[in-house]
């Protein structure tokens, strides 16, 4: 027993030694912050101060300053808090003591000074049971017989959402559920969604600055549907037409489907040969007028017979005596303007006038064209 006496002194003493160095060390390095309550339920001092749910420091004080309740706390020297915290009285339960919480957490910038204040704006409080039985009573009135429900309505309306969803609970569950996976969908695409509204605001704009034109449209469309009242017998007419129409057409394709197809698979194959035979078709084209218009002036229409009279023997001779009025009767027939007749005269160095007879002109190329080939074929006239 005189042992255990001798061991307690001695560590007694080590105990006060120790409490007391970290008084004095937490005591100089703490710094202080004074916070505006409008109201400071179940804080009192020696009540925790905290970041995080992390205790830092206390309540050293808590003294009412008439509109607000004054609350001084203390907490680590070595905690950073930033300039822009806020103080929330934060009530773990419905009943007992409550903490103060200092919050947002530091993660850089300006820190908050040693003895800052701050104002009603910058602190919280939560919410009182007393303060919820009130709200509670309020709506009761405003909704009771001398509120909303004075002449029943609300009483009307209970009964009437009763008897709608009455059996409809599954489809209520379905659309809560729908509801749901929509809001998931939104979220997850708020850049379309808001893109989409600024399209839309782009052309409600535009639609506001061509307002006549938009109403000019709207007149066309009023007097389209007025037209079409006016002629509904009409319409209803060609509109019962065209279903007979479709009708047949629909019974002549099922019934020849396997013709159809087979022609148009050979439709295809040709319009394949006119594609690849482009430029001949495309050559045809070009000469074949000039190869009618000099098969119609071969036929003879008193004999019946395609005549043709070659006259080389006179082309030599002009050829001899003057090539250039020869070539211009050639080239007459092309060209119209004697542009040609002029290069080739300019050329062989003869006179236009003789190349042309002396008329002055290119050699005229045959305007008339018989339509009927010299009678070969009827034209109705």
């Amino acid at each position: 027993m005189t042992m255990a006496k001798r061991l307690l002194v001695p560590l007694l003493v080590l105990g006060v030694l120790v409490a007391a160095l970290v008084t004095f060390t937490r005591g100089g390095d703490e710094k202080t912050l004074v916070a505006h309550f409008p109201r400071a339920i179940s804080v009192y001092e020696g009540s925790d101060v905290r970041i995080l749910g992390v205790p830092v420091g206390t309540v050293t004080e808590v003294v009412p300053t008439g509109t607000d309740v004054t609350v001084t706390m203390t907490y680590d020297g070595d905690v950073d808090v930033p300039a822009d915290a806020k103080a929330v009285i934060v009530a773990p339960s419905v009943v007992g003591d409550r903490f103060v919480q200092l919050t947002p957490a530091y993660s850089g910038g300006a820190k908050l000074e040693d003895g800052a204040e701050l104002s009603v704006e910058q602190t919280s409080q939560p919410l009182e049971l007393d303060q919820i039985y009130e709200s509670l009573d309020r709506l009761n009135v405003a909704l009771g017989p001398r509120g909303a429900n004075k002449d029943g309505a609300l009483s009307d309306l209970l009964a009437v959402s009763a008897d709608n969803l009455d059996g409809q609970g599954e489809t209520f569950r379905q659309t809560i559920g729908d509801f749901s996976r929509l809001s998931s969908t939104l979220e997850g695409n708020q850049e379309e969604l808001f893109g989409s509204v600024v399209a839309l605001e782009g052309f409600m704009s535009t639609m506001a600055e061509n307002d006549q034109t938009v109403r000019q449209f709207n007149q066309s469309l009023a007097d389209v549907s007025t037209l079409l009242a006016g002629e509904r017998e009409e319409l209803a007419a060609a509109t019962s037409s065209l279903a007979t129409a479709l009708t047949e057409v629909r019974t002549f394709v099922e019934e020849n489907k396997g013709a159809l197809g087979r022609n148009i698979k050979g439709l295809n194959r040709v319009s394949k040969v006119l594609v690849r035979q482009r430029k001949a078709l495309d050559e045809i084209l070009r000469v074949a007028p000039g190869a009618l218009n000099n098969l119609a002036l071969t036929y003879n229409p008193q004999t019946g017979t395609l005549d043709t009279r070659a006259n080389f023997g006179e082309s030599a001779n002009a050829l001899e005596s003057d090539p250039a009025a020869l070539l211009c009767g050639f080239v007459g027939q092309a060209d119209r303007s004697g542009a040609l007749c002029d290069e080739i005269t300019g050329i062989l160095g003869a006179g236009r006038a003789g190349a042309l007879g002396g008329s002055g002109a290119p050699l005229p190329a045959r305007e008339q064209f018989d339509p009927t080939l010299g009678g070969l074929v009827e034209v109705t006239r």
